[in-house]
């Protein structure tokens, strides 16, 4: 397992991930929606992995929703920087990560590609998220 370690800019939201592959490369995709445009949005996943959030100050916390509101970006207020993103589907929450959030990850284990989800059904978009993103998320807030 690859031990993978992230944070916003400050600090405030802060993650570990177990990446359960020990290949070299990590794909990942930029996503071609305009929220993640605009915020330079590059995610990586694996339906085996596990992620730990730690949230330093809730009140520092943005969630965004937007277009379908079945995905949640957690946005730090303080750095405006979008750690990860989670979707709560049949109860049960998934997640991707930025992988420009990374702190000990050399650049050149990433392998990008784009991704284009226009025209899904919210059903398919569902669907590929259960058979796709980290299933296995944990988030905690250290202090209110």
């Amino acid at each position: 397992m690859r031990h993978i370690v992230g944070r916003c800019h400050c600090g405030n939201i802060e993650y570990e991930f177990w990446w359960p592959d020990s290949g070299p490369e990590i794909p990942v995709r930029a996503c071609s929606c305009t929220f993640c445009i605009k915020h330079g949005g590059v995610y990586t996943s694996h339906p085996s992995g596990r992620l730990e959030v730690r949230i330093a100050d809730e009140g520092l916390l943005c969630r965004y929703s937007f277009d379908t509101k079945t995905a949640e970006f957690y946005v730090c207020a303080s750095c405006g920087v979008v750690p990860f993103v989670t979707s709560t589907i049949g109860g049960h929450q998934y997640a991707v990560v930025n992988v420009n959030t990374f702190e000990n990850v050399d650049r050149s284990a990433l392998k990008s590609s784009v991704t284009d989800f226009e025209g899904e059904s919210v059903g398919q978009r569902l669907t590929r998220r259960q058979r796709n993103w980290i299933g296995n998320v944990g988030i905690t807030t250290v202090s209110v």
